[in-house]
């Protein structure tokens, strides 16, 4: 039982501490493609703050981040419109992972492999606090909004549907 206590040294908590942002760890028992209903159900959270890092790509294969509610999807139409590319989508799991160096499913936006750029929904900001991916499967991590913007900079959207 102390083992699973126990939270990981992940690039992202590595990223975190380096610039000095207050977390939280939160642990819990992950299911594969459970996504973050599951994290919200075993933290006891409302899913709206538990926020997922997705990784999407341009039409010419340009990567970039997408920051959106657990209990929200992305209008990848709206964000191509604002990002005045042709169109946004999903990279493959291979993909982001080479994009990121993490594992679909434990995807941090912080410590990732590569600089992307970050697009966040705006509507994130009205949270005291969010529950983020800290790059491990069953690990997130409690972090004021405001820290995020000031860390990854991200372009503030509203395109969540």
């Amino acid at each position: 039982m102390a083992k699973e206590s126990k939270a990981p040294v992940t690039a992202a908590v590595r990223a975190l501490r380096a610039a000095k942002v207050p977390f939280t760890d939160h642990l819990y028992a992950y299911e594969d493609k459970g996504g973050t209903a599951v994290s919200s159900r075993e933290l006891e959270v409302d899913e709206h703050a538990v926020v997922k890092t997705l990784i999407m790509e341009d039409e010419t294969k340009n990567p970039l981040i997408v920051l959106m509610h657990g209990d929200r999807q992305v209008s990848t139409k709206e964000l191509a419109r604002i990002l005045g590319v042709k169109g946004v989508s999903p990279c493959s799991p291979d993909t982001a992972q080479k994009h990121t160096g993490y594992l679909v499913g434990g995807t941090s936006p912080f410590g990732t492999r590569r600089q992307m750029p970050v697009c966040m929904e705006e509507t994130i900001l009205d949270l005291p606090c969010i529950y983020i991916n800290g790059g491990k499967r069953g690990y997130l991590v409690g972090i004021d909004p405001r820290d995020v913007v000031k860390l990854l900079n991200p372009i503030l959207v509203r395109v969540a549907i």
